[in-house]
Protein backbone atom coordinates (compact mmCIF):
# COMPACT_ATOMS: atom_id res chain seq x y z
CA UNK A 1 0.00 0.00 0.00
CA UNK A 2 1.62 3.13 -1.31
CA UNK A 3 -0.43 6.64 -0.16
CA UNK A 4 -0.38 9.22 -3.04
CA UNK A 5 2.23 11.55 -1.60
CA UNK A 6 -0.01 14.77 -1.93
CA UNK A 7 -2.51 13.17 -0.03
CA UNK A 8 -0.30 12.06 3.12
CA UNK A 9 0.98 15.43 3.42
CA UNK A 10 -2.51 16.67 3.91
CA UNK A 11 -3.34 13.70 6.33
CA UNK A 12 -2.38 14.51 10.67
CA UNK A 13 -0.16 12.00 11.76
CA UNK A 14 -2.00 9.40 13.76
CA UNK A 15 -1.77 9.41 17.60
CA UNK A 16 0.71 7.12 19.21
CA UNK A 17 -1.40 5.54 21.76
CA UNK A 18 0.52 4.17 24.97
CA UNK A 19 -1.08 1.98 27.65
CA UNK A 20 1.01 2.32 31.83
CA UNK A 21 -0.10 0.57 35.16
CA UNK A 22 2.08 2.50 37.18
CA UNK A 23 3.26 6.15 37.13
CA UNK A 24 7.23 4.84 36.76
CA UNK A 25 5.91 3.22 33.23
CA UNK A 26 3.64 5.96 32.61
CA UNK A 27 6.97 8.29 32.92
CA UNK A 28 8.63 5.83 30.29
CA UNK A 29 5.88 5.82 27.74
CA UNK A 30 6.32 9.85 27.61
CA UNK A 31 10.09 9.94 27.63
CA UNK A 32 9.82 7.65 24.69
CA UNK A 33 7.77 9.40 22.73
CA UNK A 34 4.19 8.42 23.45
CA UNK A 35 1.48 10.90 22.09
CA UNK A 36 -0.87 9.85 24.57
CA UNK A 37 -0.55 7.36 27.18
CA UNK A 38 -3.91 5.80 28.84
CA UNK A 39 -4.24 4.64 32.51
CA UNK A 40 -6.79 3.03 34.86
CA UNK A 41 -8.00 4.30 38.65
CA UNK A 42 -7.57 1.81 41.43
CA UNK A 43 -10.99 0.92 40.19
CA UNK A 44 -13.40 0.04 37.75
CA UNK A 45 -10.75 -0.69 35.07
CA UNK A 46 -10.32 -3.99 33.34
CA UNK A 47 -6.57 -4.39 34.80
CA UNK A 48 -7.24 -4.65 38.38
CA UNK A 49 -3.95 -6.80 38.98
CA UNK A 50 -2.05 -3.42 37.43
CA UNK A 51 -0.46 -1.51 39.46
CA UNK A 52 -2.69 1.33 38.09
CA UNK A 53 -3.49 4.92 39.71
CA UNK A 54 -4.49 6.84 43.04
CA UNK A 55 -5.81 10.23 43.13
CA UNK A 56 -2.90 11.71 43.73
CA UNK A 57 -0.42 9.82 41.40
CA UNK A 58 -3.43 10.70 38.30
CA UNK A 59 -2.65 14.25 39.12
CA UNK A 60 1.26 13.61 38.90
CA UNK A 61 0.49 11.57 35.99
CA UNK A 62 -1.22 14.52 34.38
CA UNK A 63 1.28 17.24 34.91
CA UNK A 64 4.42 14.51 33.96
CA UNK A 65 2.20 14.31 30.31
CA UNK A 66 0.86 17.51 30.05
CA UNK A 67 4.46 19.19 30.50
CA UNK A 68 5.37 17.51 27.65
CA UNK A 69 2.66 17.62 25.37
CA UNK A 70 1.52 14.59 25.60
CA UNK A 71 -2.17 13.51 26.57
CA UNK A 72 -3.72 11.07 29.43
CA UNK A 73 -6.63 8.71 29.29
CA UNK A 74 -8.30 7.25 31.84
CA UNK A 75 -10.23 3.89 31.88
CA UNK A 76 -13.18 3.71 33.37
CA UNK A 77 -14.11 0.55 30.83
CA UNK A 78 -15.98 -1.99 33.37
CA UNK A 79 -19.29 -3.55 33.15
CA UNK A 80 -20.88 -2.77 36.14
CA UNK A 81 -23.19 -4.64 37.94
CA UNK A 82 -25.44 -2.70 40.56
CA UNK A 83 -23.45 -2.80 43.40
CA UNK A 84 -20.88 -0.84 41.46
CA UNK A 85 -22.64 2.19 40.82
CA UNK A 86 -22.40 3.96 44.14
CA UNK A 87 -18.89 3.42 44.15
CA UNK A 88 -18.52 4.61 40.81
CA UNK A 89 -20.29 8.16 41.61
CA UNK A 90 -17.63 8.12 44.94
CA UNK A 91 -15.18 7.98 42.43
CA UNK A 92 -16.29 10.54 39.96
CA UNK A 93 -16.41 12.75 43.19
CA UNK A 94 -13.33 12.06 44.26
CA UNK A 95 -11.62 13.15 40.35
CA UNK A 96 -14.13 16.27 40.31
CA UNK A 97 -12.83 17.16 44.09
CA UNK A 98 -9.55 16.90 43.38
CA UNK A 99 -9.72 18.77 40.36
CA UNK A 100 -8.83 16.14 37.38
CA UNK A 101 -11.72 16.72 35.91
CA UNK A 102 -9.76 19.83 34.26
CA UNK A 103 -6.47 17.36 33.69
CA UNK A 104 -7.88 14.04 32.37
CA UNK A 105 -7.98 14.78 28.57
CA UNK A 106 -10.46 11.57 28.21
CA UNK A 107 -12.26 9.14 29.90
CA UNK A 108 -12.77 5.51 28.08
CA UNK A 109 -15.62 3.74 28.99
CA UNK A 110 -17.82 0.99 27.92
CA UNK A 111 -21.00 0.86 30.18
CA UNK A 112 -24.07 3.03 28.91
CA UNK A 113 -24.98 3.52 32.21
CA UNK A 114 -21.52 4.72 33.14
CA UNK A 115 -20.90 7.02 30.27
CA UNK A 116 -24.49 8.79 31.06
CA UNK A 117 -22.89 9.16 34.73
CA UNK A 118 -19.59 10.70 33.55
CA UNK A 119 -21.44 13.11 31.55
CA UNK A 120 -23.97 14.28 34.07
CA UNK A 121 -21.27 14.57 36.82
CA UNK A 122 -18.22 16.05 34.96
CA UNK A 123 -19.92 18.01 32.33
CA UNK A 124 -17.32 18.42 29.83
CA UNK A 125 -15.47 15.93 29.93
CA UNK A 126 -14.12 13.86 26.80
CA UNK A 127 -15.53 10.29 26.16
CA UNK A 128 -14.35 7.47 24.17
CA UNK A 129 -15.68 4.60 23.79
CA UNK A 130 -14.36 1.27 24.83
CA UNK A 131 -13.64 -1.73 22.34
CA UNK A 132 -15.79 -3.69 24.80
CA UNK A 133 -18.65 -1.99 23.66
CA UNK A 134 -18.34 -4.31 20.71
CA UNK A 135 -18.33 -0.88 17.74
CA UNK A 136 -18.33 -2.65 14.65
CA UNK A 137 -20.38 -0.76 12.37
CA UNK A 138 -20.70 2.98 11.45
CA UNK A 139 -24.32 3.02 12.97
CA UNK A 140 -22.81 2.16 16.18
CA UNK A 141 -20.04 5.28 15.45
CA UNK A 142 -22.99 7.55 14.71
CA UNK A 143 -25.26 7.03 17.70
CA UNK A 144 -22.25 7.39 20.12
CA UNK A 145 -20.96 10.49 18.61
CA UNK A 146 -24.53 11.74 18.90
CA UNK A 147 -24.91 10.96 22.29
CA UNK A 148 -21.44 13.06 22.44
CA UNK A 149 -18.80 10.68 22.08
CA UNK A 150 -15.85 12.55 20.23
CA UNK A 151 -13.77 8.73 19.73
CA UNK A 152 -14.88 5.38 19.59
CA UNK A 153 -12.50 2.61 19.90
CA UNK A 154 -12.65 -0.50 17.10
CA UNK A 155 -13.89 -3.90 17.73
CA UNK A 156 -10.62 -6.21 17.30
CA UNK A 157 -12.29 -8.02 14.91
CA UNK A 158 -12.55 -5.58 12.67
CA UNK A 159 -10.59 -5.46 9.11
CA UNK A 160 -9.18 -2.48 7.05
CA UNK A 161 -11.81 -2.75 4.43
CA UNK A 162 -14.29 -2.82 7.30
CA UNK A 163 -12.75 0.52 8.77
CA UNK A 164 -12.61 2.33 5.77
CA UNK A 165 -16.51 1.95 5.41
CA UNK A 166 -16.89 3.04 8.63
CA UNK A 167 -14.45 6.15 8.17
CA UNK A 168 -16.82 6.99 4.93
CA UNK A 169 -20.16 7.22 6.85
CA UNK A 170 -19.22 9.46 10.47
CA UNK A 171 -18.19 12.37 10.34
CA UNK A 172 -15.19 13.98 10.15
CA UNK A 173 -14.25 15.06 13.64
CA UNK A 174 -15.24 11.52 15.07
CA UNK A 175 -11.75 10.05 15.86
CA UNK A 176 -11.34 5.87 15.21
CA UNK A 177 -8.96 4.52 17.83
CA UNK A 178 -7.69 1.23 17.22
CA UNK A 179 -5.35 -1.77 18.58
CA UNK A 180 -2.51 -1.98 16.27
CA UNK A 181 0.12 -3.79 18.91
CA UNK A 182 0.07 -6.47 22.43
CA UNK A 183 -2.00 -9.45 23.29
CA UNK A 184 -5.06 -10.41 21.54
CA UNK A 185 -8.64 -12.17 23.47
CA UNK A 186 -10.15 -15.08 22.59
CA UNK A 187 -13.17 -14.09 23.22
CA UNK A 188 -15.16 -11.34 21.19
CA UNK A 189 -13.48 -7.94 21.48
CA UNK A 190 -11.90 -8.58 25.23
CA UNK A 191 -15.62 -9.49 26.55
CA UNK A 192 -14.29 -12.93 28.19
CA UNK A 193 -16.90 -15.41 30.34
CA UNK A 194 -14.74 -18.30 30.52
CA UNK A 195 -12.64 -16.56 33.90
CA UNK A 196 -15.85 -15.76 35.51
CA UNK A 197 -17.46 -19.59 35.09
CA UNK A 198 -13.90 -21.18 35.76
CA UNK A 199 -13.00 -18.93 38.70
CA UNK A 200 -15.58 -16.52 39.75
CA UNK A 201 -13.19 -13.75 38.80
CA UNK A 202 -15.01 -11.33 36.45
CA UNK A 203 -12.78 -10.81 33.18
CA UNK A 204 -15.17 -7.88 32.53
CA UNK A 205 -14.72 -5.87 35.28
CA UNK A 206 -10.89 -6.07 35.70
CA UNK A 207 -9.94 -9.38 37.39
CA UNK A 208 -9.27 -11.73 34.21
CA UNK A 209 -7.21 -15.29 35.20
CA UNK A 210 -6.01 -15.71 31.02
CA UNK A 211 -7.82 -19.05 30.68
CA UNK A 212 -7.37 -18.28 27.19
CA UNK A 213 -3.34 -19.49 28.05
CA UNK A 214 -4.58 -22.96 29.73
CA UNK A 215 -4.25 -25.95 28.37
CA UNK A 216 -6.73 -28.14 27.58
CA UNK A 217 -8.06 -31.55 26.63
CA UNK A 218 -10.85 -33.48 25.17
CA UNK A 219 -13.32 -35.60 27.42
CA UNK A 220 -15.87 -38.22 26.15
CA UNK A 221 -19.32 -37.88 27.36
CA UNK A 222 -19.62 -41.48 27.98
CA UNK A 223 -16.29 -42.13 29.54
CA UNK A 224 -16.14 -39.29 32.50
CA UNK A 225 -12.60 -38.25 34.04
CA UNK A 226 -10.95 -39.98 31.29
CA UNK A 227 -9.44 -37.37 29.62
CA UNK A 228 -8.27 -37.05 25.88
CA UNK A 229 -5.30 -35.12 25.12
CA UNK A 230 -5.47 -32.86 21.80
CA UNK A 231 -2.06 -33.43 21.07
CA UNK A 232 0.36 -30.94 19.24
CA UNK A 233 3.08 -32.34 20.66
CA UNK A 234 4.29 -34.00 23.67
CA UNK A 235 2.83 -31.10 26.36
CA UNK A 236 -0.72 -30.86 25.11
CA UNK A 237 -2.13 -28.05 23.56
CA UNK A 238 -2.93 -24.67 23.88
CA UNK A 239 -5.88 -24.14 21.17
CA UNK A 240 -7.05 -20.23 22.96
CA UNK A 241 -3.63 -19.13 22.98
CA UNK A 242 -3.15 -16.43 20.44
CA UNK A 243 -0.07 -14.57 19.12
CA UNK A 244 -0.01 -11.02 19.57
CA UNK A 245 -1.21 -8.25 17.42
CA UNK A 246 1.55 -6.34 15.27
CA UNK A 247 1.06 -3.33 12.73
CA UNK A 248 4.55 -2.34 12.37
CA UNK A 249 4.89 -2.90 8.85
CA UNK A 250 1.57 -1.57 7.96
CA UNK A 251 1.05 1.94 9.27
CA UNK A 252 0.39 3.12 5.89
CA UNK A 253 -2.81 0.55 5.58
CA UNK A 254 -3.79 1.36 8.75
CA UNK A 255 -3.20 5.55 7.67
CA UNK A 256 -5.29 4.87 4.63
CA UNK A 257 -8.31 3.49 6.56
CA UNK A 258 -9.04 6.75 8.54
CA UNK A 259 -7.45 5.34 12.04
CA UNK A 260 -6.54 8.53 14.08
CA UNK A 261 -4.84 6.28 17.28
CA UNK A 262 -3.04 3.86 17.51
CA UNK A 263 -3.21 1.84 20.26
CA UNK A 264 -0.77 -0.27 21.97
CA UNK A 265 -2.08 -2.83 24.26
CA UNK A 266 -0.72 -3.83 27.34
CA UNK A 267 -1.65 -2.45 31.00
CA UNK A 268 0.24 -5.12 32.73
CA UNK A 269 3.46 -4.37 31.01
CA UNK A 270 7.40 -3.75 32.22
CA UNK A 271 8.77 -0.35 31.37
CA UNK A 272 10.96 -2.53 29.45
CA UNK A 273 7.92 -3.34 27.30
CA UNK A 274 6.81 0.12 26.67
CA UNK A 275 9.95 1.56 26.07
CA UNK A 276 10.60 -0.61 23.40
CA UNK A 277 7.12 -0.44 21.86
CA UNK A 278 6.81 2.92 22.14
CA UNK A 279 10.19 4.18 20.89
CA UNK A 280 9.81 1.55 17.35
CA UNK A 281 6.49 2.34 16.65
CA UNK A 282 7.15 6.53 17.13
CA UNK A 283 10.14 6.15 14.90
CA UNK A 284 8.19 4.17 12.49
CA UNK A 285 5.23 6.72 12.66
CA UNK A 286 7.91 9.43 12.06
CA UNK A 287 10.10 7.83 9.39
CA UNK A 288 6.68 7.02 7.46
CA UNK A 289 6.09 10.85 7.66
CA UNK A 290 9.30 11.67 6.10
CA UNK A 291 9.32 9.24 3.66
CA UNK A 292 8.02 6.34 2.01
CA UNK A 293 11.48 4.81 0.72
CA UNK A 294 12.93 5.37 4.51
CA UNK A 295 10.05 3.63 6.32
CA UNK A 296 10.11 0.82 4.11
CA UNK A 297 14.19 0.58 4.30
CA UNK A 298 14.31 0.42 7.69
CA UNK A 299 11.62 -2.25 8.15
CA UNK A 300 14.42 -4.55 9.63
CA UNK A 301 15.46 -2.59 12.07
CA UNK A 302 11.73 -1.90 13.10
CA UNK A 303 11.56 -5.96 13.34
CA UNK A 304 14.68 -6.19 15.68
CA UNK A 305 13.43 -3.85 18.07
CA UNK A 306 10.22 -4.61 18.24
CA UNK A 307 11.25 -8.13 19.15
CA UNK A 308 13.39 -6.56 21.98
CA UNK A 309 10.60 -6.94 24.35
CA UNK A 310 8.62 -10.10 25.40
CA UNK A 311 5.75 -11.50 23.03
CA UNK A 312 4.10 -14.48 21.85
CA UNK A 313 5.20 -14.61 17.74
CA UNK A 314 3.11 -12.15 15.50
CA UNK A 315 0.05 -11.89 13.99
CA UNK A 316 -1.82 -9.18 12.04
CA UNK A 317 -5.08 -10.27 13.41
CA UNK A 318 -8.47 -9.70 11.33
CA UNK A 319 -6.95 -6.69 9.37
CA UNK A 320 -6.64 -8.27 6.86
CA UNK A 321 -9.46 -10.42 6.68
CA UNK A 322 -10.51 -13.97 9.53
CA UNK A 323 -7.90 -15.38 11.44
CA UNK A 324 -6.77 -18.94 10.64
CA UNK A 325 -5.01 -21.94 11.90
CA UNK A 326 -1.47 -19.77 11.78
CA UNK A 327 -2.81 -17.29 14.48
CA UNK A 328 -2.71 -19.32 16.97
CA UNK A 329 0.10 -20.46 19.47
CA UNK A 330 -0.52 -24.92 20.01
CA UNK A 331 2.41 -26.00 21.67
CA UNK A 332 2.99 -23.46 24.89
CA UNK A 333 1.58 -20.13 26.90
CA UNK A 334 5.20 -19.03 27.22
CA UNK A 335 6.15 -15.56 25.77
CA UNK A 336 9.73 -15.30 23.46
CA UNK A 337 11.98 -13.08 25.87
CA UNK A 338 14.85 -11.80 24.34
CA UNK A 339 16.10 -8.93 26.52
CA UNK A 340 16.40 -8.91 30.15
CA UNK A 341 15.03 -5.63 32.45
CA UNK A 342 17.49 -4.21 34.44
CA UNK A 343 16.46 -1.02 35.36
CA UNK A 344 15.12 2.88 34.49
CA UNK A 345 17.75 5.59 35.26
CA UNK A 346 16.72 7.53 38.03
CA UNK A 347 19.42 10.04 38.30
CA UNK A 348 22.99 10.43 37.44
CA UNK A 349 25.08 12.07 39.85
CA UNK A 350 27.85 14.80 38.91
CA UNK A 351 30.69 12.14 39.29
CA UNK A 352 28.79 9.87 36.78
CA UNK A 353 27.19 7.55 38.61
CA UNK A 354 23.94 6.12 37.95
CA UNK A 355 21.04 5.86 40.13
CA UNK A 356 18.57 2.74 39.54
CA UNK A 357 15.82 0.29 41.71
CA UNK A 358 17.39 -3.03 40.02
CA UNK A 359 14.64 -5.26 38.76
CA UNK A 360 16.51 -8.08 37.42
CA UNK A 361 20.64 -9.47 38.39
CA UNK A 362 23.98 -8.24 36.66
CA UNK A 363 27.42 -8.41 37.58
CA UNK A 364 30.07 -6.15 37.28
CA UNK A 365 31.96 -6.56 34.30
CA UNK A 366 28.43 -7.65 32.48
CA UNK A 367 27.28 -5.25 28.91
CA UNK A 368 24.55 -3.69 28.95
CA UNK A 369 22.47 -2.09 26.29
CA UNK A 370 21.10 1.53 27.13
CA UNK A 371 17.98 2.43 25.09
CA UNK A 372 18.72 5.77 23.86
CA UNK A 373 15.70 8.33 22.82
CA UNK A 374 16.20 8.72 19.28
CA UNK A 375 15.73 4.91 18.85
CA UNK A 376 19.58 3.84 18.85
CA UNK A 377 20.46 1.52 21.38
CA UNK A 378 24.44 2.03 23.35
CA UNK A 379 26.27 -0.87 24.22
CA UNK A 380 28.82 -0.48 27.32
CA UNK A 381 30.41 -2.08 30.39
CA UNK A 382 29.12 -2.23 33.88
CA UNK A 383 32.53 -1.17 35.93
CA UNK A 384 30.79 -0.58 39.33
CA UNK A 385 27.96 -1.61 41.95
CA UNK A 386 27.52 0.37 44.54
CA UNK A 387 24.91 0.25 47.99
CA UNK A 388 23.01 2.73 49.17
CA UNK A 389 26.18 3.15 51.76
CA UNK A 390 28.42 2.97 48.59
CA UNK A 391 29.84 -0.32 49.29
CA UNK A 392 31.32 -2.05 46.61
CA UNK A 393 29.26 -4.86 44.92
CA UNK A 394 30.30 -7.43 42.65
CA UNK A 395 26.57 -8.59 41.44
CA UNK A 396 22.73 -7.04 42.18
CA UNK A 397 21.30 -10.40 43.25
CA UNK A 398 18.57 -8.43 44.92
CA UNK A 399 15.09 -7.15 43.45
CA UNK A 400 14.01 -3.23 44.11
CA UNK A 401 17.40 -2.59 45.58
CA UNK A 402 18.50 0.86 45.11
CA UNK A 403 21.78 1.00 43.64
CA UNK A 404 24.26 3.36 42.45
CA UNK A 405 25.97 2.00 39.09
CA UNK A 406 29.20 3.26 36.97
CA UNK A 407 29.27 2.28 32.96
CA UNK A 408 32.18 2.63 30.89
CA UNK A 409 30.92 4.94 28.51
CA UNK A 410 28.07 7.36 29.73
CA UNK A 411 28.17 9.48 26.55
CA UNK A 412 24.36 10.38 25.51
CA UNK A 413 22.95 8.54 28.98
CA UNK A 414 20.19 10.44 30.08
CA UNK A 415 17.70 10.51 33.11
CA UNK A 416 14.71 7.97 32.39
CA UNK A 417 16.64 5.64 29.94
CA UNK A 418 15.83 2.07 30.24
CA UNK A 419 18.67 -0.14 30.72
CA UNK A 420 18.60 -3.86 30.11
CA UNK A 421 21.01 -7.14 28.99
CA UNK A 422 21.12 -9.39 25.87
CA UNK A 423 19.02 -12.82 27.30
CA UNK A 424 19.14 -15.39 25.02
CA UNK A 425 16.60 -18.13 26.35
CA UNK A 426 13.35 -18.19 24.32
Amino acid sequence: MVIDLDNKNKIKKPELLIPAGSLEVLKVAVDYGADAVYIGGQKFGLRAKAGNFSIDEMKQAADYAHAAGTKLYVTVNIFAHNDDIEGIKKYFTEIKEAGLEEKIDAFIISDPGIIGLAMEMLPGIEVHISTQANNTNYLTYNFWYKMGATRVVAARELSLKELKTIRENIPANMEIEAFIHGAMCISYSGRCLLSSYFTGRDANKGACTHPCRWKYAIMEEQRPGEYLPIEEDERGTYIFNSKDLCMIKYIPELIDAGVNSFKIEGRMKTALYVAAVTRTYRQAIDDYFESEELYRSRQDYYDSEISACTYRQFTTGFYFGKTDENSQIYDNNTYIKNYTYLGTIEDISEDGLITIHQKNKFLVGDEISIMLFDGTNKETLVTGIYDEKMTPMESAPHPKQLLYVKLEDMSQVKKGMIIRSKHCEA
